[in-house]
C-alpha cells in the first residue's frame, strides 16, 4: 500500500512539476554570502499539512533544473543527489532550509525551494550571491627613481582573489591622480582564474615627475562590492628618489676655520645642488684659466702666502656654472736684532729692534725675565741691571695659533770699580771699614792689612745685586794699619787702600776719662753741700724757717757757681 502511494506520488511530481507555481507574495530573495562561509537559504514557503515531501534544485544558464536534496515527510529522511561540485557540501533541515558549506563563486545561481502535496507544487526561488574581498593593493616593480621632466613607469598596483572585480585608483600626497596626456598615464587590466574564478586586477602608472614630488607619497587604492556594500582597501605608502640636474653649484673651505695661517691644509669641497648631486668637478686655482678635474673635493697642504686668491669650481659638462670663494692665508714674521746672546760693556749704547710683518695689525709684547715691560728697551747707556733675558712675541688675535718670539739674552760686563769708607764705632774702640765693589763677571774681594790690631769680625758679604756687592771688616788698631781691599774678575784686578790711626782711639780714651773724673768731682761737691744744710736746718728754729730758706737759696746758687768753674778747670 505504502509503495503503491510512493509510486503515484511520483507520478503526481512528474505531472505537476511543470505546473508549478510560486506562492502568492513570494518574490525574488537573495542571500549575500562571503566566500569560503556557509550559504544559508531558508525555504521561506509555509510547509502544508498534506505535504508530500519537498526538494531543492538550481537552474542551468539554459533554464533547465538540476536536483540537488531531497526530504520526505514521512520518512523524515534526506536524500541528496549525486551532484560532483555539491558532494559533501550540502545540509536540508526539518523545516527545509538549505545550507551549502565553503561557498564558491560557482554557487552563484538561482536555487529553488519546492513543497509538494498530491495536488500542487509550490516555489520559493532563492539567489545566490558570493563575494570575496581581494588582497590589500600593493605597489610592486617600483621605478628606482624618477627622473624630471621624463614620463616613466611609477610602478604596478596589484590586488588579488577579488570576486566580483574590483576598481584601482591611484593617489599623489592623498590626492587622486587623473589621467592626463604627457603627464600621468593609467592601465588598468584584470585576470580571472579559471579555476577559482576570483579576479586580479593591475594597474600600471607612468608619471612624469617634478621636483615637488620630492618625498611625496604615492598610494593606491582597491574598491569593490562585499556582502555589507562597497569598501576600500588602501596600499603602504611608496616615496620615490626623484633624480633632477643640478641647477645651482656652491664652494666650501674644510675644516670651516675663521681664519687660515700659513702652514695649514686647505680642503675645497665643491658641491651641486642636483639629485643625484655631481660627482667630478673642475677646480680653479688663483691665477689659472684651466682647471683641474677631480672628485668633489680637493686639497693643498702646507699653504704659503702666495696661495692668498679667490678659489673657483664647476661642473665639467657645464663650466659656466660656477663658484668661487675668497682665501686668506694669514702669515706674521718677527725679526729681532739683535737676538741671542749679546754681551756689551757696561755705558755702551745698544740698540734694539723688534721688526713685525704680518697680514694685519698685530699686538706686541716686550717681556724680561718674564715679567711684561711697559715699553720696548731702549739703552744708550748700558747698566748692569738692564742685563736679563728679554723676549719680543707678537700675535694675530683673530688667527688662533698664529705667534711668533725671538728672544735676547744681554750680559752687560764691567772692570772692578772699588770705593773704601769707614765708619767709626760710638764707643771709639772699633772701626768698620767697608769696601764697595761694582762689576760682572762678579769680582771676588780678598783684605790685606798692614799694621798691628785685632780683627772684631771676619769680614761679610752682601747679596750680589745688579752687578754690585760690598764686603765689610771691624778692625780696633792697636797703631796706624793699612787696609787694602782687592778685586778681581775675568777683566781685571783693581786694587784700593784705606789708613786707619790708632792716635784717634787714643784720644778719645782720654776724653772719656776726663770726663768720667769731672762727673764724680761733682757728685762729692753736692754731698758735700747737703750736710751743711741738713745741720743748718736743725741748729735754726721753725720760726726763722724763712731765714734759712734764703740762706738756702744762696748755698744753691754757690753750688752751681763751683760746678761751672770745675767743668771750666776740666
Amino acid at each position: 500500500m505504502e509503495s503503491k502511494r510512493a509510486s503515484s506520488c511520483r507520478l503526481l511530481f512528474c505531472l505537476l512539476i511543470s505546473a508549478a507555481v510560486l506562492r502568492p507574495g513570494l518574490g525574488w530573495y537573495t542571500v549575500n554570502s562571503a566566500y569560503g562561509d556557509t550559504i544559508i537559504m531558508p525555504c521561506r514557503l509555509d510547509v502544508p499539512q498534506n505535504l508530500m515531501f519537498g526538494k531543492w534544485k538550481y537552474e542551468k544558464p539554459d533554464g533547465s533544473p538540476v536536483f540537488i536534496a531531497f526530504r520526505s515527510s514521512t520518512k523524515k529522511s534526506v536524500q541528496y543527489d549525486d551532484v560532483p561540485e555539491y558532494k559533501d557540501r550540502l545540509s536540508l533541515s526539518e523545516n527545509y532550509t538549505l545550507s551549502i558549506s565553503n561557498a564558491r563563486i560557482s554557487d552563484e545561481k538561482r536555487f529553488v525551494c519546492m513543497l509538494v502535496t498530491e495536488d500542487n507544487v509550490f516555489e520559493a526561488p532563492t539567489i545566490v550571491k558570493v563575494f570575496k574581498q581581494p588582497s590589500k593593493p600593493e605597489i610592486v616593480s617600483k621605478a628606482l627613481f624618477l627622473e624630471t621632466e621624463q614620463l616613466k613607469k611609477l610602478g604596478d598596483c596589484i590586488s588579488e582573489d577579488s570576486y566580483p572585480d574590483g576598481n584601482i585608483t591611484w593617489y599623489r600626497n592623498g590626492k587622486v591622480l587623473h589621467p592626463f596626456e604627457g603627464a600621468v598615464v593609467i592601465i588598468f587590466k584584470k585576470e580571472m582564474d579559471p579555476v577559482t574564478q576570483l579576479y586580479t586586477m593591475t594597474s600600471t602608472l607612468e608619471y612624469k615627475t617634478t621636483k615637488a614630488d620630492i618625498q611625496m607619497p604615492f598610494t593606491c587604492s582597491v574598491t569593490y562590492y562585499g556582502p555589507s556594500g562597497q569598501k576600500t582597501v588602501y596600499s603602504d605608502q611608496a616615496v620615490f628618489d626623484i633624480y633632477y640636474p643640478t641647477e645651482q653649484v656652491t664652494i666650501q673651505v674644510l675644516p670651516p676655520k675663521n681664519a687660515i695661517k700659513e702652514g695649514d691644509n686647505i680642503t675645497l669641497k665643491c658641491l651641486g645642488n642636483g639629485n643625484p648631486p655631481p660627482e667630478e668637478f673642475l677646480f680653479y686655482l688663483p691665477g689659472q684659466s684651466e682647471g683641474i678635474r677631480s672628485s668633489n673635493t680637493y686639497t693643498l697642504t702646507d699653504v704659503r702666502r702666495n696661495a692668498t686668491g679667490d678659489y673657483k669650481c664647476s661642473l665639467i659638462d657645464k663650466k659656466s656654472m660656477i663658484a668661487s670663494t675668497a682665501i686668506t692665508v694669514h702669515y706674521l714674521d718677527l725679526s729681532l736684532n739683535p737676538s741671542g746672546e749679546v754681551t756689551r760693556q757696561i755705558g755702551d749704547a745698544l740698540p734694539v729692534s723688534c721688526t713685525i710683518s704680518a697680514s694685519r695689525n698685530a699686538t706686541v709684547v716686550w717681556m724680561k725675565d718674564n715679567i711684561r715691560l711697559r715699553s720696548s728697551p731702549s739703552f744708550s747707556s748700558l747698566h748692569y741691571q738692564d742685563a736679563g733675558n728679554y723676549v719680543c712675541e707678537t700675535a694675530l688675535q683673530e688667527v688662533e695659533g698664529l705667534k711668533k718670539r725671538e728672544s735676547l739674552t744681554l750680559i752687560v760686563e764691567g772692570k772692578p770699580q772699588i770705593k773704601m769708607t769707614k765708619k767709626t764705632d760710638p764707643s771709639g774702640l772699633s772701626k768698620t771699614i767697608i769696601c764697595h765693589v761694582e762689576g760682572f763677571p762678579k769680582p771676588a774681594i780678598q783684605w790685606t792689612i798692614t799694621g798691628s790690631g785685632s780683627v772684631i769680625n771676619q769680614t761679610e758679604e752682601s747679596p750680589y745685586i745688579n752687578g754690585r756687592y760690598y764686603s765689610k771688616i771691624i778692625i780696633s788698631p792697636e797703631e796706624n794699619v793699612t787696609l787694602t781691599c782687592t778685586a778681581e774678575n775675568q777683566l781685571e784686578r783693581t786694587v784700593n787702600s784705606l789708613n786707619v790711626s790708632a792716635n784717634e782711639n787714643r784720644e778719645k780714651v782720654n776724653d772719656q776719662a776726663k770726663l768720667i773724673v769731672g762727673i764724680v768731682v761733682g757728685l762729692l761737691l753736692a754731698a758735700l753741700v747737703a750736710g751743711v744744710v741738713y745741720w743748718l736746718y736743725m741748729k735754726k728754729s721753725k720760726t726763722a724757717s724763712k731765714h734759712v730758706n734764703k740762706d738756702l737759696g744762696n748755698m744753691e746758687e754757690n753750688k752751681k757757681l763751683e760746678e761751672n768753674n770745675h767743668k771750666t778747670e776740666a
